[in-house]
């Protein structure tokens, strides 16, 4: 694997052939029959991951033992080329990766921890002094320290959805023709409903998004697990999956239209 100088996210791909594996058109996310060419670059991300997951605190079950539970993650590249006509892919995961950074390789969040004077830390932190306090109420053998611990649970519901809200206010997508809107207007057009935990951190919507802000042309998308699992029904080490339906299908309709 070999970044490019100009942009750390946006991995070259070379060999022979593999301007014919590419589709006609962007395939359906929510296939899980990737296009050959992402299994071209699913291999070559395999091969990094592989290399490098002992230097990274994220325990996927391989190895060394780490501290933490051993916990899979969903991977995603999306082939892409470059305004100089290279082709090339981007890659990332869903969710958070265990540790202070992650990889410089893959495509970040939309969401920056610092926005707004770090206000989601500085909620938690609050929302966590509020669920202490509660247990302190509910210690005392008193009515009124249990009626106050009642209000003060009411109350920190109410501040943990406005944190909520916040947070989507500040997830802004761009679409392919470069227009943009946070979740809750995205999840408002689609079903009028609020988008549920851990909405816009999928995989598919990070990397579309970067592709459209870098001004880079997409080509062919897909996802597999990488990881163990305690549990054998869960998902399967190095396998592709389509991507989700209640999180990823009203953001990447809007994201690409065309019925997704």
């Amino acid at each position: 694997m070999a970044q490019s100088e100009n942009d750390s996210c946006f991995i070259p791909l070379t060999g022979d052939g593999l301007a014919a594996l590419i589709p006609s058109q962007l395939n359906d996310p929510f296939s899980s029959e990737p296009p050959e060419i992402c299994k071209v670059a699913a291999a070559d991300l395999c091969t990094f991951i592989e290399a490098q997951q002992g230097k990274w605190e994220q325990n996927f079950g391989f190895g060394t033992a780490k501290e933490g539970r051993v916990k899979g993650k969903m991977f995603g590249v999306l082939v892409v080329k470059n305004s100089a006509g290279q082709l090339g892919y981007l890659a990332t995961f869903s969710g958070k990766f265990t540790g202070p950074s992650q990889p410089r390789i893959f495509v970040p969040s939309l969401f920056d921890v610092s926005t707004n004077n770090h206000f989601v830390t500085k909620g938690m932190l609050e929302l966590g002094a509020m669920g202490r306090q509660i247990l302190s109420l509910e210690a005392k053998d008193e009515v009124e320290a249990h009626e106050a611990a009642l209000a003060l649970r009411q109350k920190r519901k109410e501040k943990s959805q406005g944190l909520q809200e916040e947070l989507f206010r500040n997830y802004n997508f761009l679409n392919s023709a470069g227009e943009e809107k946070n979740l809750l207007e995205i999840f408002a057009d689609y079903n009028g409903m609020k988008p549920p935990s851990g909405a816009g951190e999928c995989a598919a919507p990070k990397l579309l998004h970067y592709a459209f802000k870098n001004n880079l042309k997409v080509l062919a998308i897909a996802e597999f697990w990488w990881g163990k699992n305690a549990r054998p029904l869960e998902r399967i080490h190095r396998q592709h999956y389509p991507a989700c339906e209640n999180k990823c299908r009203p953001i990447l309709g809007y994201m690409l239209g065309g019925g997704y």
